[in-house]
């Protein structure tokens, strides 16, 4: 039976979302507010995100969001690899 290590996976999910941040931040820095405004109404389907869009942003609060990202990404990677584990656990046979 395999299994998935839960904290391995959980910090591949976590870093994975850290540098999505990252390149979000970057991007954030390099382009200009109406390029950003156009990027994220095609993203989110129409929604109008110009009241509230933000270009300056102090470097800690980059930070506090790096940290949440990982934290958030490692959480999601850790349920994602505990439920395969119990899967495998019911049903030992199931090849995914």
């Amino acid at each position: 039976m395999d299994t998935i290590n839960i904290k391995r996976f959980g910090f591949a999910v976590g870093s994975t979302f850290a540098l999505l941040y990252l390149g979000c931040v970057v991007v954030v820095m390099t382009a200009g507010k109406e390029s950003l405004i156009f990027l994220f109404n095609t993203l989110f389907h129409g929604l109008d995100v110009t009241s509230i869009i933000r270009i300056s942003m102090p470097w800690y609060n980059m930070v506090i969001g790096l940290v949440e990202f990982f934290i958030l990404g490692w959480l999601i990677g850790a349920t994602i690899a505990s439920m395969y584990n119990i899967g495998q656990k019911i049903n030992p046979k199931t090849k995914f």
